[in-house]
């Protein structure tokens, strides 16, 4: 049942609203003024506050502000017989879902009721799955190498610098872009993905910058590309030891003008992005062999990032054959199944040439193939290890 909360000094309002709500199977209960108001909101869980603005000792606005600071999720209706539209107006500013004047019209105030609810069941349904989120994008391990690599995202994502991530297929480097958008200042934009590797060469100007209906056989309509997708965000270029040079070119202009012009156009668009870059390849090698740009190079690499590989942080691996475990039995809606001691350890002498991803991969083939319990001999089987 729906808890609701009626803060206000006047009794005769208390009680009528109380009556109209209980109608209504909503659960009710009182404050006589804002610091029991307050105090109520911090010990209990409710869904709405129906909210008072002239009160003694802690009026609505200086309530609802104590509530926005404190974190506390509840929806507010402010109503009063004194509101004007700048007090309605710094109410909303603070976090107010509505504004509604005294005496206050009946399905009015059970339609913002209902809306109100409707809002807090969906800010707590983003709430818990960006935690399932942050939970699947977790960045495991205790290793001294990981750590660093933990260390360095928390230093250098507020700083809206670029980073260029590298390190070999399989080890998360798409992780660590994550979490640099994640605890940056624009994670409340957008994050876009370009997969360079996936785009044929004749295909990714237009995938990165757009083009205008009619650019070329194939463009039928308008289409906005990623740069334009990513603004006041985040745009991660996987694999950006694959782009073409003459990408690279535009990609580089891109990053010092700050503007973009979609193909078969002629206007420059304005994006505001932050780039961050990864590869798997040896860019300075492949400046040496012209296959990179040394200029698009440096002014990607403000920041370089190193994703050990797994077989360099091997201490780690009972903390990611642990998550894995919880991963797929979640996946699979099937209780966690256990593995001994003795073939964590084994794991650890394997060679893991395609890292993480591989031994993701192998966890869960251990899952199917094992019965509850995952042993030493199991993986000796079906982990290709002596």
């Amino acid at each position: 049942m729906a808890k609701i909360l009626i803060i206000d000094d006047e009794k005769s309002i208390r009680n009528t609203l109380r009556e109209i709500l209980e109608y209504e199977n909503y659960e009710i209960d009182e404050a006589k003024d804002g610091e029991e108001g307050l105090a109520k909101l911090k010990d209990g869980e409710f869904d709405v506050a129906l909210c008072d603005i002239k009160m003694p000792k802690m009026d609505g606005i200086e309530l609802l502000t104590a509530a926005t600071n404190e974190g506390i999720g509840t929806q507010f209706l402010m109503i009063s017989a004194h509101g004007t539209i700048e007090t309605a107006v710094e109410a909303t500013k603070i976090g107010a879902f509505d504004f509604i004047p005294k005496p206050p019209d009946l399905n009015r105030l059970l339609l913002s009721v209902r809306n109100a609810m409707d809002k807090g069941s969906l800010v707590t349904e983003t709430k818990i799955l960006k935690k399932k989120v942050h939970k699947k994008w977790d960045i495991v391990g205790e290793s001294p190498a990981i750590v660093e690599v933990k260390e360095t995202i928390e230093k250098v994502a507020p700083k809206d610098a670029r980073v260029l991530i590298n390190g070999p297929n399989g080890t998360g480097k798409e992780l660590v872009a994550r979490w640099l958008h994640e605890k940056s200042n624009r994670s409340k934009g957008p994050m876009v993905e370009v997969n360079c590797a996936a785009i044929p060469s004749e295909l990714i100007e237009s995938e990165l910058f757009g083009h205008e209906k009619g650019s070329f056989t194939s463009a039928v309509k308008q289409r906005i590309g990623k740069f334009e997708q990513a603004n006041g965000g985040t745009l991660f270029l996987d694999e950006i030891g694959d782009m073409s040079l003459s990408a690279q070119a535009k990609v580089l202009r891109a990053l010092q003008e700050h503007k973009i012009t979609r193909v078969g156009g002629d206007k420059e668009i304005k994006v505001d992005v932050r780039v961050v870059a990864a590869t798997n390849k040896d860019l300075k090698q492949a400046i040496q062999d012209n296959q990179f740009r040394e200029d698009l190079y440096h002014r990607l690499g403000v920041i370089v990032i190193k994703v050990p590989s797994l077989n360099e942080r091997l201490d780690d691996i009972p903390l990611l054959v642990d998550k894995f475990l919880n991963d797929i039995a979640a996946e699979y809606n099937a209780p966690v199944t256990q593995i001994e001691p003795k073939a964590v350890e084994l794991l650890k002498k394997k060679d893991w040439t395609g890292n993480i991803r591989e031994l993701r991969n192998v966890v869960e083939r251990l899952i199917i193939m094992s019965d509850k319990l995952i042993t030493e001999e199991n993986v000796k089987k079906y982990a290709d290890i002596d």
